[in-house]
């Protein structure tokens, strides 16, 4: 009797650092794990909601709907608590075009408070979807503080500018498997991780690849 294929999961991302990121977590598990560069290009849904859960949402159900996979989606995004959460939902769409012109705005919406830096926090929500259904969801976050100027090479969008106390330094300046270790993202996706993983879910329960 042949062993039952890998379960297929989408990852409803085109960022490439996101998909190492991603990777990386889920990696182990029986899946064969596809990404949107997988398909042929559809519209991005218009990211309406007004929290991170519920973008999550939208883009799940979109992608599930126009690929019929079982399809992850997430919304992520950076709160600076000195802004009044911003640029929170809006922190890719966030001014400008390049992370140096957000960086940019971000000093200088500090330096108009009166502070340099902040406590702030990285938040990633998911959602997983068949069909029509939301059939799982989680979020992840990770405490820590806005300082600039930024620092470090190794990460991506606002990680040269989030600094991580215990470790002393930004999550641009740690490798991948230390950033996932205490990110939003790689708590969130360790969750998904274990909800595939168990009896229950409604995806077919899979187990660690032997």
């Amino acid at each position: 009797m042949s062993a039952p294929a890998p379960l297929r999961l989408l990852v409803a991302t085109t960022n490439s650092g996101k998909r190492r990121e991603i990777r990386g977590i889920l990696g182990g598990l029986d899946l064969s794990l596809l990404t949107l560069a997988d398909f042929a290009p559809t519209a991005e849904p218009e990211e309406t909601g007004s929290t991170f859960v519920a973008n999550a949402r939208i883009k799940a159900l979109a992608y599930a709907a126009a690929t019929g996979e079982l399809t992850v989606a997430e919304d992520s995004g950076l709160e600076i608590d000195a802004l009044d959460g911003e640029p929170g939902v809006r922190s890719a769409r966030f001014n400008g075009e390049s992370y140096e012109e957000k960086f940019t705005t971000i000093r200088r919406m500090l330096a108009e408070r009166g502070v340099t830096s902040s406590t702030a926090r990285f938040v990633c929500a998911l959602a997983l979807a068949r069909g029509d259904e939301i059939v799982w969801e989680t979020t992840g976050a990770v405490e820590g503080r806005v300082e600039l100027p930024p620092r470090g090479e190794a990460g991506f969008g606002y990680d040269p500018i989030f600094h991580y106390p215990p470790y002393g330094c930004t999550l641009a300046e740690v490798d991948g498997a230390r950033k996932a270790a205490v990110s939003h993202r790689g708590a969130a996706f360790r969750a998904l991780r274990g909800y595939l993983a168990s009896p229950g879910a409604p995806a077919a329960s899979i187990s660690a690849a032997p």
